[in-house]
């Protein structure tokens, strides 16, 4: 289920004035959003600055990790093939990085919901020494003696001023517009498209056994939930537990979006399942 409209549209905002607005656009049937750029305007300057930034490898220590190096947009924004997220030193992290799509929509973020505001989110892989592994100021002292990011943030809010906060406003511009809305199944509600027998079968079952956890339209209810997965021997990763502390939330994990679906494998927060029908076996009779 993919739709990333945006990127087709902020190529292009050289041929706008400073700060030409750029409304976000709730998709019909979407609940409101969490995030709702109303201290952070979105415009098409803004856009193109997030955009640039989120690809550019000046934001990591050696140059070689963007943002995109773990969100590779052919994946909807999540890590192809690799079980887990790596970055500096070719270094991996301890977890699979997610597909980011519709994060407007959520209220904390990451597989344990350590960050609470998409704003600072940013923060913690460019930070930590396994995946950009850099220092904030020095990111900006690197942007400063860039010849073209004066000119790109003076045009984005007015001022050729950088720093942290035009820095992760300006990739929240970004990534809290990528909307996935346009899926055979957001056809099939608007009326304009029809499931075949098979899928219609199929969605009767998801609604039955999926959807209490995987809640319509989003495909997830953001809460976190055990799932009967073994520790990893090696990550010891016990999930919510980290941030909360509390033994109940021991190996709970974020429900994640089933949008995009096909694009975001491996599956888990540790990309443990290399597959869909894996990760379909696991809950048929992996369960622990």
């Amino acid at each position: 289920m993919k739709s990333f409209a945006v990127l087709s549209i902020i190529g292009c905002c050289y041929l706008f004035s400073n700060n030409t607005p750029f409304p976000f656009q709730i998709p019909k049937g979407f609940p409101p959003p969490v995030y709702r750029f109303s201290n952070n305007p979105r415009t098409k300057q803004g856009l193109f600055l997030g955009r640039k930034l989120f690809y550019d490898g000046k934001l990591s220590k050696d140059g070689n990790f963007p943002c995109s190096s773990c969100h590779q947009q052919f994946a909807a924004f999540a890590t192809y093939e690799h079980r887990l997220s790596h970055g500096f030193n070719n270094q991996f992290s301890f977890r699979n990085a997610p597909g980011l799509f519709n994060l407007a929509w959520e209220k904390e973020l990451n597989w344990d919901g350590g960050i609470n505001h998409i704003e600072v989110q940013p923060l913690a892989p460019l930070l930590d020494p396994h995946e950009m592994a850099e220092d904030l100021n020095q990111v900006i002292a690197r942007l400063r003696k860039d010849k073209l990011y004066p000119s790109l943030f003076n045009q984005a809010f007015g001022s050729s001023v950088i720093n942290s906060e035009r820095i992760l406003k300006a990739l929240t511009q970004f990534t809290a517009s990528l909307v996935s809305a346009d899926s055979k199944y957001d056809q099939m509600k608007r009326g304009t498209a029809h499931f075949n027998k098979y899928e219609q079968t199929g969605y009767e079952i998801f609604q039955q056994k999926c959807a209490r956890c995987h809640q319509e339209p989003l495909f997830t209810d953001f809460s976190y939930r055990n799932t009967g997965i073994e520790i990893d021997s090696t990550l010891k990763d016990y999930g919510r537990m980290r941030i909360t502390g509390r033994k109940e939330d021991s190996i709970k994990f974020r429900v994640p979006s089933l949008r995009n679906v096909f694009l975001t494998f491996p599956y888990g927060h540790d990309g443990r399942f290399a597959t869909i029908s894996e990760l379909l076996q696991h809950y048929n009779s992996g369960i622990v």
